[in-house]
């Protein structure tokens, strides 16, 4: 599970939860990806108005805000497939393991409190905020430079452009 959850275990809880709902509706996370190649001139909250007229899962409508995101939980379906069955059901398991890559992270000195977002533990859980309520970013970075190759599980197959170690926000 360690290896599952690595591609999106440093995303803000809030952003996290909806990706790991929205990885249960596979097929409405594919149909998002293409309603959203055939109307690129929907943004703002013509796009949130439009999502919402769709016959989606909440979390699915909440994504199609983040379009780059969509696009690549939909590069390796399977990925996401899997990870909507894990949570499915083993939902305290998934937790636990994304709980586990952050402690990781955290002890490499890869993730910390940032203009982006503030890292905090409550009760030996890490919580990862948006630092400002109005504005989320979504981090893009490569499991491989956060914890080395996976040994179980191969990390989802994205496209991970070129940067040193650490993570940045796209």
């Amino acid at each position: 599970l360690n290896d599952l959850v690595a591609p999106i275990a440093l995303y803000p809880d809030p952003l996290l939860s909806q990706i790991l709902v929205a990885s249960t509706y596979p097929l409405e996370l594919v149909q998002a990806s293409q309603w959203l190649q055939r109307n690129p001139g929907l943004t703002g909250p013509a796009l949130t108005q439009a999502a919402e007229h769709q016959n989606w899962d909440p979390s699915i409508q909440v994504l199609v805000i983040f379009p780059d995101l969509v696009k690549r939980l939909n590069q390796d379906i399977t990925w996401t497939t899997d990870l909507g069955n894990a949570f499915l059901s083993q939902q305290g398991d998934v937790m636990d393991a994304v709980q586990r890559m952050r402690m990781k992270a955290q002890q490499a000195g890869k993730l910390s409190s940032g203009s982006q977002q503030t890292v905090s533990t409550n009760n030996n859980l890490i919580v990862i905020e948006p630092a400002d309520s109005q504005m989320m970013y979504v981090p893009y970075y490569d499991p491989m430079s956060i914890w080395g190759p996976p040994l179980y599980y191969p990390y989802a197959s994205w496209f991970y452009p070129p940067f040193g170690a650490g993570m940045y926000f796209g």
